[in-house]
């Protein structure tokens, strides 16, 4: 993970909505902490010790936004109830300041897992906890044991210490706007993980055959599934609420805010999508931004066209550029999941004003969800309609019943036209399959 550039800290106990948040560098308040919970006159390996503890545990709140997934508005609270001491304003020991600015992303993981572990602690003396003794660390550290050991003492031997991680922003995980039926992206691949654990412990919410990162109907299902079972609204759409509410389930059936925690597998996050696309990326994940940008293009002059060849060159990255400067996001030329999500919002907007303008033209632009088997429509009925155009042309293409119903003879028809134009074979219609058809049957 990142550590974020700056924390929120709620100055009181959660239920307390009087009590304040402030918000900090992340670095600033490890020093707080640290100068609040530790002596500066403790050995160095004692101090470094407890600070790779406080480090993992604020993180392991960041990650598993064990107070956001919750409906609160801040990562942490300031009390040693909940969690850590700070006390806002105060002044920092030299000594320790210098250790935090060494080691501040430097933090705890469990062998085999990637998140934070939650480095639970105490002090050793009125308070015993499954987790460091602060002052048996102190001991430890006299009798010349190293950090590293001094956590191995506590936390086991299976530890292990990620150092030198990149900074970030602290971005919420939700991917700020609700995820249904057709949408293809990391985030739903996420989600289909998730409630495939959480199934484990819940087996009335079915399980999600071989997630794929494809908001199918076994998607839909689960999710109204979970949603039944933790009294949400049942409509099969993970907006904020069922998103937030995924996510603490999920990270309580892992016990991801225990020390012995089940733990998040490289295998759990592996991305099926690239991370981001930058100048000189090449594939079909371009290919599929090309082709949204080359879309808002035609609507909207202050975006230049790109053409959708699956090469990031200059081209693409100025059209980017464009669509940042108007969503007001750092003009990098990146494409990271803001940008992405700005780059969707801004296609969807130029579909929708298009739709009752351009009558049956504007069914030749990728209705931008994803269409599979299962899925049922209007737009379902005008791919079979290109479909069975393009087959006039192309004898390879099979004809097929045009009744809005995406079933096994659509499918094949697709599997068809994808093997023949070099478009990975999945019999699934994403925007570059669509764009394909609609090319053979109008060109």
């Amino acid at each position: 993970m990142t550590i974020p550039e700056n924390i929120t800290v709620h100055l009181g106990l959660p239920s307390d909505r009087s009590a304040p948040n402030v918000t900090v560098p992340f670095i600033d308040y490890i020093k707080n902490v640290a100068s609040s919970e530790i002596y500066p006159t403790w050995p160095e390996s004692a101090l470094r010790a407890n600070i790779y503890a406080q480090i993992s545990y604020a993180l392991n709140r960041v990650y598993t936004e064990y107070y956001r997934s919750r409906g609160y508005d801040f990562d942490i609270t300031s009390t040693t109830q909940f969690d850590q001491t700070f006390i806002y304003g105060r002044d920092i020991f030299s000594n320790v300041g210098e250790i935090v600015d060494e080691v501040f992303n430097d933090y705890i993981v469990r062998q085999g897992s990637v998140e934070p572990l939650f480095a639970a602690y105490c002090n050793g003396t009125t308070v015993m906890c499954n987790g460091l003794s602060q002052w048996g660390s102190v001991a430890l550290a006299e009798e010349g044991l190293t950090p590293y050991e001094i956590l191995q003492y506590y936390y086991g031997d299976d530890i292990n210490i990620v150092f030198n991680a990149p900074t970030d922003r602290n971005l919420p995980s939700y991917p700020g706007r609700p995820l249904r039926r057709g949408d293809s992206s990391q985030d739903v691949l996420t989600i289909q993980r998730q409630l495939n654990r959480i199934g484990r412990n819940y087996p009335a919410i079915g399980r999600i055959n071989d997630p794929d990162g494809i908001f199918g109907q076994d998607t839909e299902n689960a999710v109204r599934n979970f949603q039944r079972i933790f009294n949400l609204t049942q409509d099969g759409v993970v907006g904020k609420a069922t998103w937030y509410k995924i996510k603490s389930i999920w990270a309580a059936v892992k016990r991801l805010a225990e020390v012995q925690s089940e733990g998040v597998s490289q295998d759990d996050v592996r991305l099926i999508y690239p991370s981001q696309l930058a100048l000189g990326d090449t594939g079909d994940g371009v290919r599929n931004l090309q082709y949204f940008l080359s879309v808002i293009a035609f609507f909207d002059p202050q975006v230049p066209d790109v053409t959708v060849d699956g090469v990031f060159g200059t081209q693409t990255e100025n059209a980017v550029r464009a669509i940042q400067r108007q969503a007001g996001l750092t003009e990098d030329g990146i494409v990271g999941r803001s940008t992405w999500n700005a780059v969707v919002n801004e296609y969807f907007n130029a579909l929708n004003s298009i739709r009752g303008e351009y009558g049956e033209l504007a069914d030749e632009i990728y209705p931008g969800r994803v269409l599979s088997e299962g899925s049922e429509g209007r737009e379902v009925l005008a791919l079979q309609r290109f479909i069975n155009q393009a087959s006039q042309r192309y004898s390879y293409i099979p004809t097929v019943s045009e009744d809005g119903a995406f079933g096994p003879s659509t499918e094949a028809a697709v599997r068809a036209i994808q093997a023949n134009n070099d478009i990975p074979v999945s019999g699934v219609v994403g925007p570059l399959t669509w764009g394909r058809i609609v090319n053979l049957a109008t060109q």
